[in-house]
């Protein structure tokens, strides 16, 4: 199974994507994304990480969700085993889920976010996954990752999970990228670092770094932690 999540969440700015697979680095595989041009989750039997990025590249542009995945899909003759979810800057979604790629496949969208699977144990884990985030109050963030637990709880994938990813990006915070490549409990193991990620020393210092909307300002922190 690999299920992805996009979002955009409008009472903080921020635009969000997670994703989990029972095989390796779901993350570098499957999730792009700015703050600029959107996200983009890029997956199927035979991804292409290609998709991923030019999707971006036109919604950058300013073309719609629909108009990008349209003209990125529609030369490459391989797009019958692939997926490809993309959510633009304005919010807007759009998917394309190929002919034969591996069952159960399908997707799922509400306003402001786009949930896409295959190789799932049932259509429910698509319903379970939006549902998951639509229900939780947790901040952005983890309102992904409760998506993701919940499409999990829900069946999943008969080969068990492998690897997870969360990526946040904004105009006024630093992206928040975490990636879990290969474990027996990715899900855990995101949450974990997801809390060292934004507590601690670690996140006062990544909230001291330039953004778009702050790029050349920054106040010294004096426990650095240099990259």
């Amino acid at each position: 199974m690999t299920i992805s999540i996009l979002a955009y969440d409008e009472k903080s700015g921020s635009y969000g994507g997670a994703a989990t697979t029972g095989s390796l680095c779901v993350g570098g595989w499957v999730l792009r994304g700015d703050a600029e041009a959107g996200l983009s989750a890029s997956q199927g039997s035979l991804p292409s990480t290609m998709w991923g990025t030019a999707v971006l590249d036109l919604m950058r542009q300013g073309l719609s969700a629909d108009a990008a995945v349209a003209q990125v899909v529609a030369p490459d003759t391989g797009k019958s085993q692939r997926q490809l979810s993309a959510l633009d800057p304005q919010g807007r979604t759009a998917n394309h889920t190929g002919t034969e790629s591996i069952p159960t496949a399908g997707v799922r969208q509400a306003g402001n976010v786009i949930v896409s699977g295959n190789l799932l144990s049932s259509e429910a884990v698509l319903d379970a996954c939006l549902d998951g985030f639509l229900a939780s109050t947790a901040p952005f963030d983890q309102r992904l990752l409760d998506a993701l637990d919940r499409a999990a709880a829900t069946g999943g994938d008969s080969r068990g999970l492998l690897s997870a990813a969360l990526l946040v990006v904004s105009r006024h915070a630093a992206p928040l990228t975490l990636r879990i490549d290969h474990s027996e409990t990715p899900l855990r193991d995101l949450r974990t670092l997801h809390g060292h990620a934004t507590a601690g020393a670690y996140a006062d210092w990544a909230a001291t770094v330039p953004t778009l909307d702050a790029p050349f300002l920054g106040e010294p922190f004096p426990k650095i932690v240099s990259q």
